[in-house]
This record gives structure tokens, sequence and C-alpha cells, in this order.
């Protein structure tokens, strides 16, 4: 639909018949108070009481959305929304809709994205659970500020504007609350112009219990930050499981080692390896998911990974694993032949070689079978970048 419109305010609606028209009446008072070309839109998501005529009446304009869930409401008005620029908010009447013009000059001067941040403006006694206020946002909000470095302090204010065509390309998939964070992700992700401003926050005006689940929505949210940043999930805790684990089963692989207080021997040798083995195989599902994810459109900025391909290949991946694999059933071998005198080798040191060339051999088949994994995934999606560049 062409774009009519500077700003369209849209407003998510499921069963909000006392408060949704309070809502729409402050956002057209503030479009005709600061004469702004724009629109409401109430985005309802099934309501069975009276929101829709209510919403109306108020001179929204309705668009019913089928699927059920806060992100595809959303979802549904955006597409709908025929401003050039979009502000969201919350049909409960917590939010001040009546000014909204610290949003609008931001988008003006050219932000894709201006987030409203409460804990700045001030949240009213009685508008924030205290494990809301002082564990869930600041919890989730600074996860998501270190994964994704994001400007942004209060990643779940459910005030915001944004550009059209930011939300557009942004391609939002969530069905849920974890939208609030993939729109600051993607965001981030896109190197997208994002800026604050100060919000209030004020006790909801319904008679019922929010939607909002805290620990259910809570998980969504983390889930969400996590599955969208493998290098946290998966590439920095097993280099560090490699690192640490790898150092200490060589040091315990020619025998025990005094720490000062006691010495550690064999059994450590068998945590460290496979902690050691543990890391390795989350350093490959780092590379997969990268991978996998900028194929299918997750990640719309090609992975660094892909830069490793000078370096690293198919062949080298296998040399490397053949490697480690001989240098395990060599270890092993060894155990064997040794077999028949246990008693004079001692056991400690039968189950070094054992165990070190078993945690040689599958790491080893872990390096090969990654490595043609990653062949498979990358080998295509790497030729085409390549091809690009020298057309260029």
């Amino acid at each position: 639909m062409a774009q009519t419109k500077e700003l369209s305010i849209v407003l998510p609606c499921l069963n909000e018949e006392l408060t949704v028209g309070i809502c729409v009446a402050k956002a057209s008072d503030f479009l005709k108070k600061h004469k702004v070309n724009g629109e409401v839109i109430v985005a309802d998501n099934g309501s069975t009481d009276r929101s829709v005529e209510v919403a109306t009446r108020n001179g929204a304009k309705v668009v019913h959305i089928e699927e059920k869930g806060y992100g595809n409401a959303l979802r549904g008005g955006f597409e709908a929304a025929r401003g050039k620029f979009i502000v969201m908010a919350d049909s409960d009447d917590s939010y001040d809709l009546s000014n909204l013009m610290p949003f609008l000059e931001k988008l003006r001067e050219g932000y894709d994205l201006v987030m409203g941040n409460r804990f700045k403006g001030g949240i009213k006694e009685g508008a924030m659970p205290w494990h809301h206020r002082y564990i869930g946002n600041p919890v989730l909000s600074f996860i998501g500020k270190l994964f994704f470095k994001s400007p942004a302090n209060d990643f779940h204010c459910g005030l915001r504007g944004f550009s059209k065509s930011a939300v557009e390309a942004m391609n939002l998939q969530t069905t849920g609350m974890e939208l609030a964070s993939e729109i600051v992700i993607k965001a981030s992700i896109l190197g997208m112009r994002t800026t604050e401003v100060p919000t209030t926050l004020s006790p909801d005006g319904r008679d019922r219990p929010p939607h909002l689940n805290s620990f259910r929505d809570g998980w969504r949210h983390l889930r969400f930050l996590l599955l969208y940043s493998p290098s946290w999930l998966f590439l920095y805790p097993g280099a560090l499981l490699v690192l640490l684990g790898g150092l200490i089963s060589v040091l315990l692989f020619f025998g025990p080692v005094d720490i000062g207080f006691r010495y550690i021997d064999f059994h450590t040798f068998i945590a460290a390896g496979s902690l050691t083995y543990l890391g390795l195989n989350m350093i490959a599902f780092a590379a997969v998911t990268r991978i996998y994810a900028y194929r299918h459109g997750l990640l719309p900025r090609r992975p660094r990974l892909f830069s490793l391909y000078k370096y690293f290949n198919l062949e080298t991946g296998v040399l490397a694993g053949v490697v480690l694999s001989i240098l395990g059933l060599l270890l092993m071998g060894r155990a064997i032949l040794l077999s028949s005198n246990f008693n004079q080798i001692g056991f400690d040191n039968s189950v070094r070689l054992v165990f070190g060339g078993a945690l040689a051999l599958v790491s080893g088949a872990q390096v090969i079978f990654t490595s043609f994994v990653l062949s498979m995934l990358g080998l295509n999606v790497f030729h085409t970048g390549q091809s690009k560049k020298r057309k260029k």
C-alpha cells in the first residue's frame, strides 16, 4: 500500500474495551494538536468484547489479525500502516500517547529506531512489578546490549518508533512478546541508527491481569537473544573450554601435577578432556549455525567466518582430523601392546594412554565431520560471494 501519511500509530489489542478508546483518543488528539498527517491503527487479535466497536467509534482504523500473538498483531498492524514512520504502543493506557513528539522528532532527524526508556522517563508506583523493574528488564537489557552492542537501555519498552522502510528491512518473524527484542536486535545487526528518548510508564487501566506471563515471556526473550547470538551461546564458552580443558589435559597426560594444596591426576585428566571435547563441539555448532542462519536470511550480514575459507577449507580440515585420529590410534595401540604388563606401567598411566587416545580419536573424527558439514553449507554461499566480487 502506498504511503500517504507521515505517521502511523499502531496499537495491538486483545479484549481492551476499557482502555483502547482512551488510547485511540489520546493518539488522535496528538496528531491534531501537532498537525501531523497521520492515522491510528488498532490491530485486533480476536477480541471477544467491545474493543473493536470502541476503537472504531473513537476514529481508529481497525485491522483484524487472525493469527494469535502479540508479535503477529503488531506485524499485521505494521503491514497495514501507510505512514512513513510508525510508533507502536500498548492499548492498556500505560504509555503517554499525548507526548509522542520526542519520537517523531528523532525519526525526522533520520534515526531508524527510536526506543522509549521508562527508567529515565519515570515509572509510576504500581506500573511495573518489582521483579520486572529490578531483575527481568535490567538483566535482559544488559544481555542484549552485551550481545548486540545496542544503545538501547530498555530493551522491552513497548513504546518505540521506527521508519516503515526500517521495519520492512528487518523482516520480522517472531509471533509473541519476543518481537520487542527482535526489533532491537535486527536494527543492531543491520547497522541502523538507533537512539532512545525518556518516556513514562503508568499503571494500566484494565480490570484484569495483563496478557504478559513473567517467566514464560521472559524465557522467550532470553531464548531469542541466545539464538540470535551463536557466538555467545556456542563460540565463546566453547573456546574457553577448549583452551582451559586442552591445556590441563596436555599437562596431565604426562603425569600428575602439584597445584600447591594438592596433586591432580588422571581423574582430573578425564574431566578436563571431556570438557575439551564439549568445547570442540560447541565451536562446531557456532560455525554451523552461523552459516545456516546466513543462508536462510536470519542473519542479514555475511559471517566473518567466511574469511577463514582462505586458510581453512575441507582439505585442511580433513587433514587435521586425520592427524588427530592417527595420534589417537597410536596411543590406544600402545596401551594394547602394554596391556599384558599394566602392573609395570601402572594403572594411572594406562588410563592416560587409553583416554588420551580416545579423546584424540573422537576429536579428529569431529573435525573431519564438521569440515564436511561446513563445506556443504558454505560452499555455494562462499563462491557466490567471490563471484560477485569478481564482477565488481
